[in-house]
């Protein structure tokens, strides 16, 4: 039981460390998202596979794993719009390259909403069925989760941690 105490001690302060910075970057993410009214709908176009190329990521993996492989290629399937009109997608099929081919191979197309970003020469693609208003909704969701376990692992790890001085301080 001693050997575990330093063991959770530090577990707890790297989990502190991360919820500090998921809350960080969580709210400082929120502050950035471009409201619904700063994109223009483009409509609903259809996007058909191109073409299939690599490109280096960093390895997530830990330990050797990552000593011996800090990259790792991912495979990227660039869609063009059916309608001539330049607008394209990029799908991120995965590390197997056979499996991009297959999209490639296949042809099917898939149908994105483009949103012009108001004042810039720039676009998203999003779902179909999403909207402007649904896209902006569904980042501030994911923000707010993320900002809401953040803090909700902050309050315990204070209460509990205020609880175990407390009761170190009336043990004494």
């Amino acid at each position: 039981m001693a050997k575990l105490k330093p063991i959770a001690f530090t577990v707890g302060i790297m989990l502190l460390i991360g919820a500090a910075l998921c809350l960080y970057f969580s709210l400082r993410n929120l502050s950035s998202i471009r409201p619904a009214s700063a994109y223009e709908d483009m409509g609903v176009h259809t996007f058909v596979p191109e073409e299939v190329y690599p490109v280096q990521r960093e390895n997530h993996a830990t330990g050797r794993q990552k000593r011996n492989h800090p990259t790792t290629t991912v495979y990227i399937v660039r869609y063009r719009s059916e309608d001539g009109s330049g607008y394209q997608y990029e799908y991120e099929s995965g590390s197997v390259e056979s499996t991009a081919q297959n999209i490639l191979k296949t042809g099917d197309p898939i149908e994105r909403r483009v949103l012009s970003i108001s004042g810039e020469d720039d676009y998203i693609t999003i779902g179909a069925d999403e909207t402007a208003q649904t896209y902006e909704a569904r980042q501030k969701r994911t923000y707010w989760t993320i900002a809401g376990v953040s803090m909700a692992y902050l309050l315990v790890w204070l209460a509990v941690n205020g609880l175990l001085l407390y009761k170190r301080r009336k043990g004494m």
